[in-house]
């Protein structure tokens, strides 16, 4: 099976970060949580998001990103950014592809997307100054599917049954 990795990069909001790891674990995509985080993973609120999905995760955590990047070397690395100057769905993703996500109120470091800006990406919106930025859980959930969709949904369920009916095939 094709490795699609998600790395947030400080995450603030447990609720965000627990419907992250659901959605990892209905993918099966590999978690990455680089600290320091703005909760304890221990948290009522990151629980309840990820509901009962916690035994289908892959996570690992690090200390900061320098060691992330010790630890994590030979893939291909993409930043979501609202800086970004490429649309995330003109990039083709390869095989074990990094999708990076910031913190809540600070997105990813500047230094970091400067250090690579063909691959940081954004989700096109509005040109309001008042619409910032979406939300992280719902943007994570977004690049997901994309990488997926481009890798035709590799091992996952595309076709779902009735439960008390059948279908018309």
């Amino acid at each position: 099976m094709a490795t699609l990795n998600i790395v947030l990069v400080e995450p603030e909001i447990p609720q965000n970060t627990g419907n992250i790891a659901r959605t990892c674990a209905a993918t099966g995509s590999r978690l990455h949580i680089v600290e320091p985080m703005g909760f304890k993973i221990d948290d009522k609120k990151l629980k309840r998001a990820g509901l009962d999905y916690w035994d289908l995760l892959d996570i690992t955590y690090y200390k900061n990103l320098d060691d992330f990047f010790e630890k994590n070397k030979g893939g291909s690395f993409y930043y979501f950014t609202t800086k970004g100057r490429k649309i995330y769905s003109d990039v083709d993703y390869p095989d074990n592809s990094y999708l990076f996500f910031g913190k809540e109120t600070k997105g990813l470091p500047e230094e970091l997307l400067k250090a690579n800006p063909e691959t940081s990406v954004r989700v096109p919106m509005i040109n309001n100054s008042h619409a910032r930025s979406l939300n992280l859980s719902n943007t994570v959930a977004l690049a997901t599917y994309e990488v997926l969709r481009q890798w035709k949904f590799p091992e996952l369920l595309c076709k779902g049954e009735l439960h008390n009916l059948k279908w018309d095939d």
